[in-house]
């Protein structure tokens, strides 16, 4: 009875801030128009597709990209499989569309009220639904059990800060967990936390970003940037708001000759901004969107590269020999640093790493991975890993960390289809 009462207040609460989260969206839509695309599937309109698809939720870019090898793992153990994919980003949808194929259905994920969460599963009847990551949604897993459609969690994580979160809103949130048919969880501990949380069945599978093959041509053409360069290159990988300022002060502290920075922005509507702080801490800049295939003269002498481009991750992984790692240096639960060691590039962190700390803890174990207490402390280290006689070492280790823990994208599609067959 307290479960509906609180799920109906949810819904209440949803419905009356559907006209201020369209707004936002329409105004999402100036610096980034994918956003304005099919906005009525966030209502749940929209055509439909054939019945019996396996829907994947991965709401951005980087559950994108994990899905992509669960998904892999999953036609190849299952060849004629039919995929529904939906997001919650622009980013996502973007990179979504690579993995379609002839008889795929892509589409937003509805907002979490009844009417749409119900109208979205009626026009595309799945036969299962996959939530990666985190994406536990109190409306849409009521309405999936009421339209009997087995859903599971994968590649499912659950930091202590969150778990903390859930338990002030238990009555909502653990009749949602209990929803779920099967979650798949990436560590041990987040297991426990998802099994406390009220997740009736949960097996540990392993982290399917690990499973992420790098495109090894980015890398190699990333190599030959870094030669064009002619110096050692640190890379701030998916740096967030507040971060650069204090990036860019440590870095033109330091004495000369300085490396080459390599500055790639977490959300790419930050682009013109981040450009401007380089400018602002007078360093030259030069911009990754403002040449084709190989870096001309003029960008191979400025102080920074801004890497404004979507999709080249691998590239910038490449082109670094060492990486610190955006979101861990202020309390915002850093990134993810396996796609980092996967292509060879080491990783000097902060002290907040809590959204992914059992690849922190393990790429610190496998000395993959270094961590400071700030930034000043961060570029420091970095330049001194960059110039280094024992890079290679650190790059050897950080490949055989990333290579070590395979695997989780054949283990959770065999337990995915299982429940499907079921």
């Amino acid at each position: 009875m307290m479960s509906a009462l609180a799920r109906a207040l949810w819904s209440t609460l949803l419905w009356l801030a559907l006209p201020l989260l369209l707004l936002r969206l329409w105004q999402r839509g100036r610096r980034e128009p994918g956003y304005r695309v099919a906005w009525r599937e966030r209502l749940g309109y929209g055509p439909g597709s054939m019945p019996g698809a396996v829907w994947v939720h991965a709401v951005s870019l980087g559950e994108t990209r994990a899905a992509a090898a669960l998904i892999d793992a999953m036609r190849a153990q299952r060849p004629g499989l039919r995929l529904l994919l939906t997001h919650g980003t622009a980013t996502g949808r973007e990179a979504g569309r690579a993995l379609l194929r002839e008889g795929d259905r892509q589409c937003w994920l509805p907002y979490d009220t009844p009417g749409a969460t119900r109208r979205f599963l009626r026009r595309h009847r799945p036969a299962l639904g996959v939530l990666m990551e985190t994406e536990v949604w109190p409306n849409l897993l009521h309405q999936a059990a009421r339209q009997r459609v087995p859903m599971a969690l994968a590649n499912a994580r659950l930091s202590e800060r969150s778990a903390r979160k859930g338990r002030r809103l238990a009555v909502l949130m653990r009749p949602a967990a209990r929803a779920v048919a099967l979650v798949l969880a990436q560590t041990p501990d987040d297991a426990a936390r998802l099994r406390a949380a009220g997740a009736p069945a949960v097996e540990v599978c392993g982290n399917l970003k690990f499973d992420m093959a790098p495109d090894r041509a980015l890398v190699a053409r990333g190599a030959a940037w870094r030669t064009a360069a002619g110096r050692p290159v640190v890379m701030m990988a998916s740096s967030r708001e507040g971060e650069e300022p204090d990036l860019l002060r440590a870095w033109a502290a330091q004495p000369a000759p300085r490396p080459l920075l390599l500055l790639v922005p977490r959300h790419p509507p930050r682009f013109d901004e981040v450009a401007q702080l380089v400018r602002d801490a007078a360093l030259t800049l030069a911009r990754r969107s403002e040449w084709a295939d190989a870096p001309p003269a003029a960008a191979r002498a400025a102080d920074v590269w801004l890497g404004d481009s979507l999709g080249e991750m691998p590239l910038y992984y490449g082109c670094a020999e060492v990486a610190l790692l955006g979101g861990s240096f202020a309390p915002l639960g850093g990134q993810n640093l396996i796609e980092a060691a996967a292509c060879g590039c080491p990783v000097v962190m902060g002290p907040h790493t809590f959204n992914f700390e059992q690849a922190a803890l393990g790429a610190l174990a496998a000395q993959a991975a270094l961590r400071v207490p700030d930034l000043a402390h961060g570029v420091q280290q970095a330049i001194a890993i960059a110039g280094g006689a024992s890079q290679h070492e650190w790059s050897a280790r950080a490949r055989a960390f990333a290579a070590e823990h395979k695997g989780a994208a054949q283990r959770m599609a065999g337990r995915v289809l299982e429940l499907m067959r079921r």
